[in-house]
């Protein structure tokens, strides 16, 4: 029998990570929106390209959470994006009400499933599902630095012409302005990049990698990336479902590792069946120590606006 994974929300990022999902035979999948029609719509012509594409995988789409039950991962994609006029404290509010919402159904008809959450604000969303489903904290983790890493091998490849294959690369912190780019641990088939870069040309590329989510949505004048952050969660989602144990960087609610407590930070975990199954804990320079401790900080005063207003 195949894994079940749930995917909440049909929008671009929770279609597209669908599709991967079938696409490689990973899981069957349940794809759930409020929306009557878009789920259903979305996943009966993803289930029609499977004699094309020749995936057996099962996806349907639906509104009732019923469908979903038994799932062995859930990932919440549901949220809505910022609009003009409307503040960060605005599109925080909301989106908590959503993803508690989602995180209360999907645990309801999955209690033993791992979640993964992908709405914004990442970091604060994670406290918001962690808080609602009672889970232990292996079990509840967010989708960013996978995301924030791709695109900094992605810069780092381009910038030296070579495969992306070869370059691996770590960012930590916050998903957002503050997160801590690891030069010194990032390397081109083994090589540390600050052995082959000019010191101005590191500090460019994490730069645009800080900048990475709006740099595309200013080419798109409208709606955000979902190609690359689809692509991540799948990552995520194939390394808890087959167990594989990958070294991936992920929000995960730290107790006291890297000397920050009850607080969902990117950090390295390994990644199984049963979640988090254990958080890496790295040697940091005291300036990237300082810069990390900067963007906890930075995702702390987040947290702390909405638990104020829970």
């Amino acid at each position: 029998m195949r894994k079940k994974v749930t995917v909440i929300g049909a929008g671009n990022v929770g279609a597209t990570l669908a599709q991967r999902l079938v696409d490689r035979e990973l899981a069957d999948v349940v794809l759930v929106d409020i929306i009557d029609g878009i789920p259903q719509g979305k996943g009966l012509d993803m289930l029609e390209a499977g004699p094309i594409v020749g995936y057996d995988s099962s996806i349907i789409g639906t509104n009732r959470y019923a469908d979903t039950i038994d799932s062995d991962v859930v990932v919440i994609t549901a949220g809505i994006a910022r609009k003009p006029g409307m503040s960060r404290d605005d599109l925080m509010n909301t989106n908590s009400r959503i993803v508690s919402e989602c995180t209360r159904n999907a645990v309801e008809h999955s209690p033993n499933c791992v979640l993964v959450i992908v709405s914004n604000p990442l970091d604060a969303m994670c406290h918001v599902a962690y808080q609602t489903s009672g889970f232990s904290r292996e079990r509840v983790l967010g989708m960013a630095g996978v995301l924030d890493s791709a695109r900094f091998r992605t810069f780092i490849a381009q910038e030296l012409e070579v495969s992306v294959e070869n370059v691996n690369a770590f960012v930590l912190g916050g998903h957002g302005d503050t997160m801590v780019p690891l030069a010194r641990y990032s390397t081109v088939a083994g090589i540390p990049i600050t052995e082959l870069l000019p010191q101005g040309t590191i500090d460019r590329i994490v730069k645009r990698t800080r900048d990475g989510g709006i740099e595309i949505v200013n080419y798109l004048k409208s709606g955000s990336a979902y190609y690359a952050p689809s692509a991540a969660a799948a990552e995520m989602v194939e390394s808890i479902l087959k167990d594989k144990k990958k070294i991936l960087p992920c929000a995960t609610l730290l107790s006291g590792e890297y000397g920050i407590r009850d607080l969902f930070i990117g950090v390295p975990v390994k990644l199984g069946a049963r979640g988090v199954e254990q958080v890496i804990e790295i040697r940091l320079t005291p300036e990237e120590q300082s810069a990390l401790s900067r963007s906890a900080a930075a995702v702390r005063e987040i947290v702390n606006v909405l638990m104020q207003k829970a």
